[in-house]
């Protein structure tokens, strides 16, 4: 009755019990559970880490145990998984940020028994430089401006800070990594804008002082459990263990806490029960795991633990290739063995050996060694190695087929300039890492340089002086025993510098006139395309600009007028970069012929007008003199008729007198013929007797003043009173 009421309590205590977990099927505990943060507990920014959450269970059976993970960071869940194998949690942090920074716990729960690890603090440090975009990069005094500022890469919460010239002008949070952000100037000039950031992780935690100490003592319970292990004094692989879970020290009363055993070696529950339990195994090498045998009663746990040194009956085989480094196609070997055997226990002979996978290309030639061709792609091979039901595999060897290197290709990176440095490549499209690069000159090796990776390229530094010494230029590549390959001979244009830039000017000068047709030709040496530029003195823009692939231009003025003078020159540049000038060319334009001959014309007309005017004028001037002298005899006195009426009764033939004074100065109390007046008579015939009127002087007599420049003489000469002083006629 007593053994059924035992009984019956323990089996209530089981189902009430809610760490505990018996049933006919099935039984387990929760050894231990830890949590590690690979590969380090402090890493910087953009690291790949690892939150790794380990629980040791203790499990009978072979039913896999549904078990629940939670990844914890600062109290708060961030990562939850159920799953059924015993493998470690992985709760992965590609590319950590600081965001990541904090403490991290993990717990498992498995049909509501649960466990929780220590916390693990992980930190991160380094953030990533802030990028700022502006919409605009002009804007008119009081426009909007849109500024975006990026932390790339970050996560988590995010303040965002812009300064103008140092000084913070706007912060704003962000749950994202870019914030965006309007603002206006308050002047006008250059402003200078930047941004930065700061990720919040937690808020600072400040410790407090010692509290007051309380001792408290613990007693521990004489009731232990004891582990018993069944062997030969030197256990080899295969041989039988036997091994017993026991109590010691157990005294039962009704107030006492059911008791259960659970046997495990690492973490492969054996066997489980609640006052005994054993277990029958065959001894493997590659377990160095204790044998663990553990007490729990209520939350009391005592465990014992006790190692088991197993002996190998042969080592686990290696598998080396030969010869190391192999090309596609190349014959090579693969060769397994394992060094140490018992052999107290067995012979090298006992010993086989297989490739995996059986359908691999190669084929065994004797034990252990395989031969035959390499393929084109790599191939991963693993050798097994078996003796008395014992299997041992090697590690993975995978075969990296090398690929001959193709032929090269030779070329010029950017422009090769006539007498300047500049780089030749030499790259093949194909083949394996490392290949030797080397120029070749004239079939005369130059230099060597070698390729070990993907980005690397195989520059050569060359100057030519000729343009055809480009062509002399090879390369030969080679990453095998076999000889190298020789590439084309190099095929690239050389940039002739610009020289001896010219203008010429068409027609030639000097003879350029109004309304001609001017061509201004710019001619240089060097290789095209040239852009030439026409300058004329006192612009700063060119007249023209253009681009040709020829080593000239013309530039046409189709009718020239007198704003088209002044001083021309050309520029020049093509791709090697060299500007030349030509020198300066004076144009004058002319006045065309047409214009000379209009204002000659006009000259002419004027001067012909002038000499009709000045003849007219003269003439005028003459026609009043005479009048004036003729006057002047006609207002004679009477008593003169009387004398000339006398002189017409004289015997001597009728003569009239003209007489020419030339001026002298007059007195005005003497009358003329003074002494020093010169006085001409010239003899005029008069008509015969009786033809005219001898007193009548119209037309017989003239008197005239011979010098021009002079007042009339008739406005300054004396009243003459007495006829007598007329000259005395001469025979």
């Amino acid at each position: 009755m007593g053994l059924l009421l035992l009984l019956t309590s323990s089996l209530l205590s089981s189902y009430f019990h809610p760490g505990i977990v018996v049933d006919a099927q099935r039984s387990f505990t929760i050894r231990n559970i830890s949590l590690s943060i690979e590969p380090s507990t402090d890493v910087s920014q953009d690291t790949n880490v690892t939150v790794r959450c380990k629980a040791i269970v203790s499990i009978s059976g072979q039913e896999a145990l549904s078990r629940e993970y939670t990844i914890y960071k600062d109290g708060n869940t961030v990562y939850t998984k159920t799953t059924s194998t015993s493998d470690d949690l992985l709760y992965l942090l590609p590319g950590a940020r600081v965001s990541n920074t904090g403490k991290y716990k993990c717990k498992i729960n498995i049909e509501g028994k649960e466990r929780t690890s220590e916390a693990t603090k992980l930190t991160v440090t380094g953030l990533s430089k802030p990028e700022l975009h502006l919409n605009k990069g002009v804007l008119n005094e009081g426009e909007e401006v849109t500024a975006t500022c990026t932390a790339p890469g970050e996560t988590g919460s995010i303040f965002f800070y812009f300064y103008e010239d140092s000084k913070m002008i706007e912060v704003n949070p962000s749950n994202s990594n870019k914030l965006e952000a309007k603002f206006r100037f308050s002047s006008v000039g250059i402003h200078k804008i930047h941004c930065t950031y700061a990720v919040v992780i937690m808020a600072e935690s400040f410790k407090s002082e010692q509290s007051n100490i309380v001792t408290v003592s613990v007693k521990g319970l004489s009731i232990t459990p004891v582990l018993e292990i069944f062997r030969q004094s030197k256990v080899y692989e295969g041989d039988q263990l036997d091994i017993s879970c026991t109590i010691r020290n157990f005294l039962y009363s009704s107030g006492s806490k059911p008791v259960y055993l659970y046997l495990s070696h690492g973490t492969r529950l054996l066997s489980s029960g609640e006052t005994k339990v054993n277990h029958s195994m065959v001894a493997q090498a590659k377990d160095p795991v204790d044998f663990e045998c553990r007490l729990e009663m209520g939350n009391v746990v005592k465990v014992t633990t006790e190692k088991v040194s197993v002996t190998e009956l042969f080592s686990a085989p290696t598998l080396t290739m030969s010869p190391a480094e192999v090309f596609q196609k190349d014959l090579m070997t693969l060769t397994c063995k394992s060094d140490n055997y018992a052999s107290e226990r067995m012979t090298r002979e006992e010993l086989t050996y297989s490739l995996k996978p059986p359908d691999s290309p190669l084929t065994p030639i004797k034990p252990g060694v395989f031969s035959g061709k390499a393929l084109h792609v790599d191939f991963n091979y693993t050798c097994v190695a078996q003796a008395k039901g014992i299997k041992k595999h090697s590690k993975t060897l995978t075969v990296h087929p090398k690929v001959f290197v193709s032929t090269p290709k030779i070329s010029v990176v950017g422009k090769a300039v006539l007498g300047k440095p500049f780089k030749i490549l030499c790259q093949s499209d194909t083949g394996s890492f490392p290949i030797n690069y080397t120029l070749i000159q004239n079939f005369v090796q130059m230099s060597t340089t070698t390729v070990t990776l993907l980005s690397q390229k195989a520059l050569f530094t060359v100057t030519v002086s000729m343009p055809d010494d480009i062509s002399k230029y090879m390369c030969e590549a080679k990453n095998s025993p076999r000889d190298g390959l020789l590439s084309k001979r190099l095929n690239a244009t050389i940039i002739v510098p610009l020289t001896d830039l010219t203008l010429i000017v068409l027609p030639h000068l000097p003879e350029i006139s109004e309304g001609d047709q001017l061509h201004l030709i710019c001619g240089t040496k060097g290789t095209p395309p040239v852009t030439f530029k026409l300058y004329r003195d006192g612009t700063k823009l060119p007249l023209f600009t253009t681009t040709t692939d020829k080593n000239n231009t013309n530039y046409n003025i189709p009718r020239l007028s007198k704003e088209h003078s002044g001083t021309y020159y050309c520029e020049a540049v093509n791709h090697a970069n060299n500007v030349v000038h030509s020198e300066k060319v004076t144009i004058e334009v002319r006045m065309a012929l047409w214009k000379k001959a209009v204002i000659g014309g006009v000259c002419l007309v004027v001067l012909s007008l002038l000499v009709v005017a000045c003849a007219l004028y003269f003439k005028s001037k003459r026609v009043r003199m005479v009048r004036a002298a003729v006057s002047v005899w006609s207002e004679r006195p009477p008593e003169a008729a009387n004398d000339e009426e006398s002189s017409v009764v004289s015997s001597e033939p009728d003569v009239e007198y003209t007489e020419v004074v030339h001026p002298q100065p007059v007195d005005t109390v003497r009358v003329p013929l003074r002494k020093g007046t010169d006085t001409v008579y010239s003899e005029l015939k008069n008509p015969p007797h009786g033809a005219a009127d001898p007193h009548d002087y119209q037309g017989s007599v003239e008197y005239a003043e011979l010098n021009g420049d002079r007042p009339e003489i008739s406005h300054h000469l004396p009243e003459v009173n007495d006829h007598r002083d007329l000259p005395v006629p001469v025979d």
